[in-house]
């Protein structure tokens, strides 16, 4: 099993340099957990392209579609208080955004039920992933 961050999905719906990486993490497991937050982490990720024009309105609409086909197929980490207890930890510990405290928390959460097994934290974001690495996740990153 693989916990996926964002910051990894987003070029699984968006082409981007990274996107060929994504897609060989995929093909290898095609199993993706995630943060409930993170369709909106990635949208934020498609409209923000969309106003620097790097997608087309047209193209904003294919892509947003796209997200919530992908979106249906993974689980989602939904314990909303267990993350954001987990979260606001980490944000003492390490210099993380308040999204990537929960996406790291949600890992957490998830690695807590695997009987020792350490979890894969699928991730292109460099501060997400050492903090990931840190709090004793085997980290997949870019």
């Amino acid at each position: 099993m693989r916990y996926w961050d964002a910051s990894a999905l987003v070029p699984l719906v968006v082409s981007e340099p990274s996107t060929e990486l994504a897609r060989t993490w995929l093909a290898e497991d095609s199993e993706i957990v995630t943060w409930a937050w993170t369709r909106v982490e990635i949208a934020s990720a498609i409209e923000r392209r969309a106003r620097e024009g790097a997608v087309s309105r047209r193209d904003r609409r294919q892509v947003l579609e796209r997200l919530d086909t992908f979106a249906d197929t993974w689980d989602e980490v939904t314990e909303v208080l267990a993350v954001r207890s987990r979260a606001s930890l980490l944000l003492a510990r390490h210099p993380l955004r308040a999204a990537d405290a929960g996406q790291l928390g949600a890992a957490l959460l998830v690695n807590e039920q695997l009987d020792g097994r350490p979890l894969s934290f699928m991730c292109l974001d460099r501060r997400l992933s050492e903090a990931a690495e840190l709090e004793g996740l085997r980290v997949t990153d870019g």
